[in-house]
């Protein structure tokens, strides 16, 4: 745990001159309040109010009093900030002024998720790949998408200059305290994927809500654009952000979805756990995909997830169990691959868990497998697997229906994400495209 003690001490030792507090909306865009370094003392000891009646999500005007309130190991110096400005951040919850969570906080649902878990004895551990294209940017400022910034394919070995900005994102993420396992090209040019250390859930959520205003700081340095848009060009793959996932238990750490008696490594609640999370993937999908451009990815782009599956070596399963060597069983995890990164990272870890949670308490039966070297097998199957929702409104009036995700993410944040994405989602329906003024205008 960091103490307040130590951290006025870096304050002082590393000249800081300003703190940012961040925190999120229901959809995970991050907000951000500026204080100098000399009330830092007491926003440690008491936060600082805010009006949050205009924040998505949050209060209504009569209720718009809030109070952010620093978590202490998220202290961090922001690396692109020096001189006069340099400033370092805490990523806040927020509270209501009588000093109760906020409902409408993420991060708090996120929180609450994870208590009721350790109250069953569990712990939550997740690591991601999180995608992102890079572009250059045009003469208005704009990204050109024309013109990604690379030309490399899958693990190819890229130019000096793009090896240049994915060295200076990894160094800026560990200086930000983000341990990242490795970086590489992605299919799609332009394309990249990080992938970050497999940690505790709301660590791991802190992560990617930090890496996502980094890598975009970055590539703003230094001229590019970078884009967590799931699918930002229709002639190349979507970006995704496939989620590895254990529970281990509390008080000794031990993976508990192992078994090296059983065919797939996995033991009776890694299998519940398993059955769970297929059994509320439809209303899932929802948060974890949660853009009208989410829609895009799915089902259309390279292995993204179509049927609700799961599978050891078949990569176009919603969910994949890694194959683990022998005595590397402490790695043993459940891949879920139809979220994408403009996901607000503490809901998609909620709703994660507590599908999975639903699967072990009611003993959900795990389906058979879908192997790709099944064929005859897949081909029956497919007539008969459900299929995730082909557009956000489908996946809304999924998320509606089922009310263990709806209590996950509860009312308060259910009634205000499923107003705004349905909001959103006839917007799209209304607005005419260039395609179809290309084919029917002149037509009919």
């Amino acid at each position: 745990m960091t103490t307040k003690q130590a951290i006025l001490s870096a304050i002082k030792d590393q000249h800081i001159r300003f703190i940012d507090l961040w925190f999120t909306d229901v959809f995970g865009v991050v907000k951000s309040v500026t204080m100098p370094i000399s009330e830092v003392a007491d926003v440690i000891d008491r936060g600082t109010h805010f009006d949050g009646s205009s924040l998505d999500g949050f209060a209504r005007v009569a209720e718009s009093d809030m109070l952010l309130l620093p978590d202490l190991n998220t202290f961090a110096v922001l690396p692109w900030t020096d001189g006069d400005e340099k400033t370092a951040r805490f990523i806040c919850s927020v509270y209501t002024p009588q000093g109760s969570p906020f409902i409408g906080d993420p991060r708090y649902i996120l929180a609450r998720a994870l208590q009721y878990a350790k109250d069953m004895g569990y712990s939550f551990k997740i690591g991601v790949e999180m995608e992102f294209f890079l572009f250059k940017s045009g003469a208005n400022g704009r990204p050109d998408l024309s013109a990604p910034f690379d030309d490399a394919s899958y693990f190819d070995l890229p130019t000096e200059k793009a090896s240049h900005v994915r060295r200076k994102m990894i160094s800026t993420l560990n200086a930000l305290g983000i341990c990242v396992n490795v970086a590489h090209s992605e299919i799609g040019r332009g394309q990249h994927e990080i992938e970050f250390n497999y940690d505790d859930a709301l660590v791991t959520a802190d992560n990617l809500l930090t890496a996502r205003v980094a890598l975009r700081t970055v590539a703003m340095q230094m001229g590019l654009h970078c884009t967590f848009m799931p699918r930002p060009i229709a002639n190349q793959p979507g970006s995704g952000l496939h989620t590895h996932q254990s529970l281990h238990d509390a008080k000794t750490g031990d993976n508990v979805f192992a078994d090296v008696d059983h065919e797939y490594g996995l033991s009776t609640l890694a299998r519940h756990f398993l059955a769970g999370q297929l059994a509320h993937s439809r209303a899932m999908t929802a948060v974890l995909s949660p853009l009208v451009n989410s829609y895009k990815r799915l089902g259309y782009s390279f292995e993204a997830p179509v049927y609700v599956s799961w599978a050891h070596t078949n990569r176009a399963a919603l969910i994949r169990v890694p194959v683990i060597t022998k005595g590397k069983e402490a790695h043993t995890r459940l891949e879920l691959r139809s979220p994408d990164p403009s996901t607000n990272p503490y809901l998609a870890a909620t709703v994660m868990l507590m599908s999975g949670l639903d699967g072990l308490q009611n003993h959900l039966e795990l389906p058979d497998p879908l192997e790709e070297t099944l064929v005859e097998q897949k081909r029956n199957r497919l007539r008969t697997l459900q299929r995730l929702p082909a557009t956000l409104g489908e996946a809304l009036e999924a998320l509606r229906a089922d009310d263990v995700m709806m209590d996950a993410l509860g009312e308060y944040i259910a009634d205000r994400f499923l107003q705004a994405k349905q909001q959103e989602f006839d917007a799209y329906n209304q607005t005419i495209s260039q395609w179809e003024l290309d084919n029917y205008l002149e037509r009919y």
